[in-house]
C-alpha cells in the first residue's frame, strides 16, 4: 500500500483515545478503527475536515505516501 495512514500517532501525542474520537466525530469505533487500519477505500472530507479539526493537524500529518517497489 502507498499510503500509511498515522492516526495512532496522532491520537497518542494528543493524548486522544480512539472511543473519545469516534464520540467527537459521531462515528462508530469500528468504522474509525477500520480508518485506522487502512482497511477503508476512501474517506469523505467532510470526516476528514472533523478529524483534523479534534486533532488540531493537517491531512498530511494523518497521511504519507510511500511509492511502493515492484
Amino acid at each position: 500500500m502507498g499510503i500509511i495512514i498515522r492516526l495512532d500517532r496522532m491520537m497518542a501525542d494528543r493524548k486522544m483515545s480512539l472511543n473519545e474520537l469516534a464520540k467527537e466525530l459521531e462515528m462508530t469505533n469500528v468504522n474509525l478503527s477500520n480508518l485506522k487500519t487502512g482497511k477503508m477505500k476512501g474517506i469523505r472530507f467532510e470526516t476528514m475536515e472533523g478529524i483534523c479539526k479534534a486533532l488540531d493537524c493537517q491531512p498530511g500529518d494523518i497521511f504519507e505516501y510511500q511509492p511502493t517497489k515492484e
